[in-house]
């Protein structure tokens, strides 16, 4: 019966993520060699054999047809069930870009503007500070809260300049509030995780600094503030049951795809000193918009290939193309004067859109596609859209002390599969 559903699956993926854009075939674009394919089929080989990753899934698709997928290895070394289509992956931020798109699409209706401050839709907002830390004469540190310069709105949430923090220890007074808060653990709905977050100071002005964080999960309330519906239920209303992602949710509900979960080599499980990657078997409250869900490649597969149709897929249209483009459109830029916190994940060549990391200038030594936006998850997987080769790719992998060496090495050798 597992070959049999792994089949049906994997067919699902094949045959069902192909929503290709009219004329896209007629495109000139470049193509990926095999002998170039064939190290990059390698080099995932390499990490299995030598015990870095249980297993991993790739999937290569330009012009809305997969011109390389293949299964690697198991899903948990503890069960050795082979890796196959239909593997339940934790997705973390991979969840931003669809929060993102459920935002685009409310503001598409007019229901939502970019320029909209956060308190319209959350009061509390409109209390917030900025902590600040002062420097005594006596040489001791204390935290003043000041006054905002002007409102967090509704695309500083979208860009990461809302001056909402992930906390961590060492970060400095305001991000070991949040450390102590304990957000990632607290498990409150939507409502009640805001709620707490709004008692916090924010870590700089809004629009002042690019700073990774909870921005995503407030904008998740504030789509559900805006549509009268759980964040879930609207996803499954206007994108995940339309586009066919029956698998992706907040956690894994029926204990009979729990054989189907991807786990993580049994010592590459912590996120972070505190934090273990998250039992996804076990219900919970908070529908996280910034890291929250689980899914299947298949699943995510159909919703990249509708960004890359210009935000549409099998004769549905979710968003318009200027949209999609307004989204993978750099808004950080040196013209915002907006700065670069220490941890800037997009990296040096790149800067960031409503949801996703934007290339904006090409690496030394290549000829990668400027345009291509892309985002990953703490627990390992990652994609990327390169618009210029009508082409997207999706990896898929449970490896959280791997992954960032992984997805560069990946990323290079795919690109130099295309003459890059």
């Amino acid at each position: 019966m597992r070959g049999r559903r792994a089949l049906i699956a994997a067919l699902v993926l094949l045959v069902g993520a192909c929503g290709a854009k009219a004329g896209s075939e007629g495109r000139a674009a470049r193509k990926l060699s095999p002998e170039g394919l064939a190290k990059v089929s390698d080099y995932i080989r390499n990490e299995i054999v030598t015990g870095k990753i249980p297993g991993a899934i790739l999937l290569l698709q330009q012009h809305g047809k997969p011109i390389y997928y293949e299964n690697f290895g198991v899903r948990d070394v503890a069960t050795e069930m082979s890796m196959s289509a239909d593997t339940i992956f934790r997705l973390y931020s991979m969840s931003k870009p669809i929060t993102s798109v459920m935002a685009m699409m409310l503001v598409e209706e007019g229901k939502l503007a970019l320029d909209d401050p956060v308190s319209k839709y959350i009061p509390a907002f409109a209390g917030m500070k900025v902590g600040v830390e002062k420097k005594a004469e006596d040489g001791k540190v204390s935290l003043a809260l000041e006054p905002l310069a002007r409102p967090v709105t509704i695309k500083d949430l979208l860009r990461h300049t809302s001056g909402l923090p992930y906390g961590y220890h060492g970060g400095g007074m305001v991000r070991e509030l949040y450390a102590e808060a304990n957000l990632f653990q607290s498990n409150l709905g939507n409502a009640d995780f805001v709620a707490k977050i709004a008692t916090l100071p924010l870590v700089e002005q809004p629009g002042t600094v690019w700073d990774y964080g909870f921005s995503t999960d407030v904008l998740g309330r504030v789509v559900e503030v805006v549509s009268g519906k759980t964040l879930l239920q609207f996803e499954k209303e206007r994108l995940l049951g339309p586009l066919g992602m029956t698998e992706t949710a907040f956690f894994v509900a029926d204990p009979d795809k729990f054989p189907r979960i991807a786990e993580p080599m049994p010592e590459d499980r912590n996120i972070n000193p505190t934090t273990q990657v998250r039992d996804i078997r076990r219900p919970v409250k908070w529908e996280s918009g910034g890291g929250g869900m689980v899914g299947t490649i298949g699943d995510y597969a159909r919703f990249v290939q509708m960004l890359l149709n210009g935000g549409s897929y099998e004769g549905r249209r979710y968003l318009k193309p200027e949209t999609i483009a307004l989204m993978a459109s750099d808004h950080i830029g040196p013209e915002t004067k907006i700065a670069r916190d220490q941890n800037y994940y997009p990296g040096e060549n790149s800067g960031f859109g409503l949801g996703f990391a934007v290339r904006t200038s090409v690496p030394p030594g290549t000829s990668w596609p400027l345009g291509e936006y892309r985002w990953d998850g703490v627990g390992g997987t990652f994609f990327f859209i390169d618009p210029e080769d009508d082409l997207f790719g999706i990896f898929m992998v449970q490896t959280p002390s791997q992954r960032g060496r992984i997805q560069l090495a990946l990323k290079t050798l795919i690109y130099q599969a295309m003459g890059r």
